[in-house]
């Protein structure tokens, strides 16, 4: 693998919203790379929360003082999309054990679809271990406050959704 590839990253995920751990991890590997591709995956069959469009304006947003960081859609396989972008690393997150079987299943699978790209964990600041996408939409969906989780207009913005669908219902 050339040296070139080794220096551009891609942090892929689907960024429902994307959260204070997320920018942790993408702030603590910018200085590792020449380039990270914050890959924001389409994911209709997840069904999210927040439209693509969204994720995306937020995650430029929230990643804005990065330099060297790029916020991209795909809606592709991930192996292609990494091969598209010339990518050597894939980035992501463990934040607890109970991450580490599925993500583990996912590095070698990829390594099997892109043998030329290795996998690199990094794990969120002890501030930011239990924030997850997941909990952050249902905590906001319930009326809770998430803006300890997130940057204040990823809160705006789900707290819209939350009223734009409250509304139609």
């Amino acid at each position: 693998m050339s040296v070139a590839r080794h220096r551009i990253a891609v942090y892929p995920g689907t960024f429902d919203p994307i959260t204070n751990g997320h920018i942790d991890l993408i702030h603590r590997a910018a200085p590792l790379f020449e380039r990270i591709v914050v890959g924001i995956a389409e994911s209709p069959g997840k069904g999210p929360t927040l439209d693509l469009d969204l994720r995306l304006k937020l995650a430029r947003i929230a990643l804005e003082r990065h330099d060297n960081v790029e916020v991209r859609a795909f809606d592709s396989l991930l192996a292609d999309f990494v091969r598209e972008i010339g990518a050597g690393v894939l980035l992501r997150g463990l934040r607890a054990v109970s991450d580490f079987e599925y993500e583990f299943q996912m590095a070698s699978m990829n390594r099997h679809l892109i043998p030329e790209v290795e996998t690199l964990f990094l794990t969120p600041a002890e501030q930011y271990g239990f924030i997850s996408s997941s909990l952050v939409r249902e905590i906001s969906r319930l009326g809770g406050d998430v803006s300890a989780f997130v940057p204040a207009v990823v809160a705006e913005a789900l707290q819209a959704e939350w009223r734009r669908n409250h509304t139609k219902t």
